[in-house]
């Protein structure tokens, strides 16, 4: 059997997730392991990746940007 740090578990939860505790609680773990992520899908988002995303999603002059002025 896994033993959890309850402790760490409780700080990313409450301190960096924002939950109330009762929230907390309520969540099963695989719910709070969706809501911290994959962390051997997440990192820093490096030069090739970046390069390949902005290759992909190219600013334009004539795009839209939201903005009235």
């Amino acid at each position: 059997m896994t033993r959890l740090d309850w402790p760490a578990l409780m700080r990313v939860g409450l301190r960096g997730l924002g939950l109330q505790p009762d929230v907390f609680w309520a969540l099963t773990p695989a719910e709070l392991q969706t809501m911290l992520g994959d962390p051997s899908k997440s990192g820093p988002l490096l030069s090739t990746r970046l390069e390949a995303l902005m290759a992909s999603y190219p600013d334009t002059e004539d795009e839209d940007d939201g903005n009235d002025g």
